[in-house]
């Protein structure tokens, strides 16, 4: 039987929540509630133009090992590095174990940077949605997958309760039906599966095009080059987010140059 690496973080996220659950201060007061809609505004994409690029912070990755050394304040070297090349936002892995991230890189990064910044973690609970908001962060992801029944709509409310934007993500054909019945302006396609780590560009492309056009759809996973992005350009992506392929370069800004393909 293959590893369902999705299975075993959320299993560990719920004893994580539960303990930050003991020491929660409540809901945060609303700081600036133009956050969520700045980070819309900055990911629809023009006519003509190639997909914004979402470029994500992060260190290590369950199935493929460590990425990128961490030494103090790379977080927030590598964050202003993909402003400087031209991501429209930034996407910081916050989870520990799995990915070697945690939320004060997203604090850090959030306040050296001027484009929206994405709350990437594995969100089951409002107390996690408060730690987003205290830190700075425009947008916070919310599973499908993770959340059942009455949870995903509830996190959508509390999200935007806290001035920040949901971004929902599906990794197959039913997830992204159930995305679309949401109040989401933001959906995400993965094409890797959580559980598995395999990735599957074809099956994600052709869910792309399913996304209304009133939504902000967000290809995530599995672009490496300018050529994939120009790729994913014939779809109906208004935004790729990219990660690995950027983390393990010798100069992520460089590698995002040369992704968007600016000399």
């Amino acid at each position: 039987m293959s590893r369902d690496y999705l299975g075993e973080i959320l299993e560990r996220k719920q004893g994580e929540v539960r303990r930050r659950r003991a020491h929660a201060a409540g809901r945060p007061a609303l700081v600036d509630p133009t956050r969520g809609a700045r980070a819309v505004a900055a990911l629809v994409r023009s006519q003509g133009a190639l997909p914004h690029v979402v470029a994500e912070v992060k260190f290590q990755s369950p199935s493929a090992g460590p990425l990128r050394a961490k030494p103090p304040g790379e977080a927030v070297r590598v964050a202003r590095a993909y402003e400087q090349a031209g991501a429209s936002a930034i996407s910081v892995l916050c989870d520990g174990p799995g990915f070697a991230g945690c939320p004060l890189d997203l604090r850090r990064v959030a306040a050296a940077v001027a484009v929206p910044v994405l709350f990437k973690e594995f969100v089951l609970d409002p107390v996690q949605v408060w730690t987003a908001a205290r830190c700075g962060a425009s947008m916070v992801l919310l599973l499908v997958r993770a959340l059942p029944g009455a949870a995903l709509d509830a996190l959508i409310d509390e999200v935007r309760r806290c001035g920040m934007e949901p971004v929902v993500e599906a990794a197959d054909a039913d997830e992204l039906e159930r995305a679309l019945t949401t109040s989401a302006t933001i959906v995400g396609v993965n094409a890797r599966d959580l559980r598995t780590f395999q990735v599957d560009m074809a099956a994600a492309r052709a869910a792309m095009d399913r996304i209304p056009r009133d939504r902000v759809a967000v290809f995530m996973s599995g672009v490496k080059v300018h050529e994939d992005l120009v790729s994913i350009g014939s779809t109906r992506a208004d935004a790729v987010l990219v990660g690995e392929g950027l983390m393990r370069a010798p100069s992520p800004g460089e590698r995002l140059h040369a992704l968007r393909g600016v000399l």
